[in-house]
């Protein structure tokens, strides 16, 4: 495994360059026993793909235990019957670029896993060619715990596209404790990825843009490596108790300015987020989350 010049420039930034160059031997090129434990008991993931414009989008993918299938070391089928919307950008997407990244994460124990490879679609599945995969920390991840009783009776998806930031968008996002990350190097593929924090840790600018720190993580810089090469980026907010959920497209730049930094408690790096395209979905999901307890790790 070795980093991208976007990642080591990121490193290099960072002061972490040693430390990430120590962390390759964690990545690996197909599905280790442990996470063939893992993903069949998993219900939630979400997956970063690329438009025909190279727009960058994170889609939500749920099912119940088992719709994530590993069929052998190199390759996971993913179920699509009812585990994502007609109108998800993802279909087209994979028509067009087979590039995906997968974060598959249980939320109830902090667990947390990583795919990136190329995907091919047909009616009812996808199934993904392992490239790359590890298991991330558990760092910035509220534990959460599906509600079932509420799944049963639920009304119909509907999908909304505007351009910019309804002040319920607004009011949502500066509530929100978690969110997923979309990335892509036109090389090394798909990528997609956690943050979180106490609500309020993201900033509404204005209706058009965004402000959100970036914490210490795990010193391998996949996003902010992406994003030093391609500013392209998708963002997913999900409304855990409606399942309800807001995919974001736009443009993502890197803040190193320690000024700036000053805004948030705890943070290394900023990201400003320019939008340019909002999906709106309503119903997604018929899984539901109670919140249990805040990150530990959290800045305070």
């Amino acid at each position: 495994m070795s980093f991208h010049s976007g990642e080591i420039a990121v490193q290099t930034q960072a002061g972490k360059r040693e430390e990430a160059q120590k962390l390759c031997s964690v990545i690996s090129d197909f599905i280790k026993p442990a996470a063939q434990e893992f993903l069949p008991t998993q219900q939630l993931a979400i997956a970063a793909t690329v438009d025909i414009h190279g727009q960058v989008w994170a889609s939500l993918l749920t099912g119940q235990p088992g719709f994530i299938k590993v069929l052998n070391q190199q390759t996971l089928q993913i179920s699509l019957h009812g585990s994502l919307t007609s109108s998800d950008p993802m279909y087209q997407n994979l028509h067009h670029n087979q590039n995906i990244g997968l974060l598959v994460i249980d939320l109830s124990n902090r667990r947390r896993s990583r795919f990136n490879g190329k995907a091919e679609l047909d009616s009812d599945s996808i199934k993904i060619q392992v490239i790359q995969t590890f298991f991330n920390c558990p760092k910035y991840i509220q534990t959460r715990h599906i509600e079932k009783a509420v799944t049963e009776s639920r009304e119909q998806s509907k999908t909304f596209t505007r351009e910019t930031l309804s002040e319920q968008n607004q009011l949502w996002i500066t509530q929100a404790d978690t969110f997923f990350i979309a990335s892509f190097h036109p090389k090394s593929g798909a990528d997609a990825s956690h943050r979180g924090g106490f609500p309020g840790f993201i900033q509404v600018l204005n209706h058009r843009q965004l402000l959100f720190p970036d914490y210490g993580g795990n010193n391998m810089f996949q996003t902010f490596g992406n994003l030093q090469i391609n500013p392209n980026t998708g963002l997913l907010f999900i409304d855990f108790e409606t399942g309800n959920i807001l995919q974001i497209a736009g443009q993502a730049k890197v803040i190193w300015d320690a000024d700036r930094l000053n805004e948030f408690i705890g943070a290394e790096r900023l990201v400003e987020f320019e939008i340019e395209q909002i999906l709106e979905t309503t119903n997604s999901t018929p899984l539901r989350w109670r919140l249990g307890e805040y990150s530990p790790a959290n800045p305070r």
